[in-house]
């Protein structure tokens, strides 16, 4: 994102006589989030455009000429594929299944086919393209520096096909194998723990504060507030202190690809 809107914002901002955290409060947003924007490190998704529109007296402009992005994701996901791009660690939790950016292209396709209502095949057509976009970031072998917690019931349950399930399985393990990804699995014995709200994803980066972005069923949310960036940090420390080890959890994940049909 070029920093030409950014600087119309803040342009905008500074003749209302607003400071940051003014705006924030009118947009009903946080001040970080306002100055990523201005500083052209964040695109803000359709409903923060239109909220700054309302805060600005603005008319329609920043809703007319947010940046753009082809890429086929829910809007709600937006602003957080576009710090996943540039996070140098990320530490994600699957509750229901694969995170993104370890989806086979075939697990992908088979979750992206239970959409509803149905996408066309257009449609499902540029949701995997993107999907499998995001997953470039493992090509890199340093950044950014991946652990992955997983539920168990994220690989017991057959999403697509038992072939489709051992390929997404093994594709995991060969990750944390060659050491580009580290694995933890939540087991089911456990019953209770403190992410079984709903998937998270916590991203770190060289020249901004952390961010955190949380999913539930049609629904997502970026946080860059620090107090809740933290509470959701050590709550994902504290599931991480109950998870199997990683050899232990890497054994569990290799006997359940063989369940289902790896040889």
């Amino acid at each position: 994102m070029g920093s030409t809107y950014g600087d119309w914002l803040k342009q905008q901002r500074e003749e209302a006589g607003l400071t940051q955290q003014q705006l924030a409060d009118a947009a009903v947003m946080t001040r970080s989030h306002i100055a990523h924007i201005e500083a052209g490190r964040r695109v803000p998704s359709r409903e923060d455009a239109r909220r700054l529109d309302m805060a600005l007296n603005t008319g329609n402009v920043l809703s007319s000429f947010r940046p753009k992005d082809d890429s086929a994701i829910a809007d709600y996901f937006e602003v957080a594929r576009q710090l996943e791009q540039q996070a140098t660690m990320i530490r994600e939790f699957g509750l229901s299944f694969v995170p993104g950016i370890l989806q086979t292209k075939r697990y992908a396709s088979a979750v992206l086919g239970s959409g509803f209502p149905p996408w066309s095949d257009e449609e499902r057509d540029r949701l995997l393209r993107t999907r499998l976009e995001r997953a470039e970031v493992l090509e890199d072998p340093v950044t950014p520096v991946v652990w992955v917690l997983l539920d168990e019931s994220v690989l017991r349950r057959p999403v697509g096909s038992p072939e489709i399930m051992a390929e997404q399985i093994t594709h995991i393990v060969r990750l944390a194998e060659s050491q580009r990804v580290r694995v933890h699995v939540m087991p089911l014995g456990l019953g209770y723990h403190p992410l079984l709200q709903g998937m998270v994803s916590l991203m770190w980066f060289e020249d901004q504060p952390p961010a955190v972005y949380c999913e539930g069923m049609y629904m997502g949310k970026v946080h860059d507030a620090p107090a809740m960036v933290e509470r959701i940090q050590s709550t994902y420390d504290l599931a991480l202190g109950d998870a199997l080890p990683m050899k232990e959890s890497l054994a569990l994940m290799r006997a359940t690809a063989k369940g289902f049909g790896t040889p």
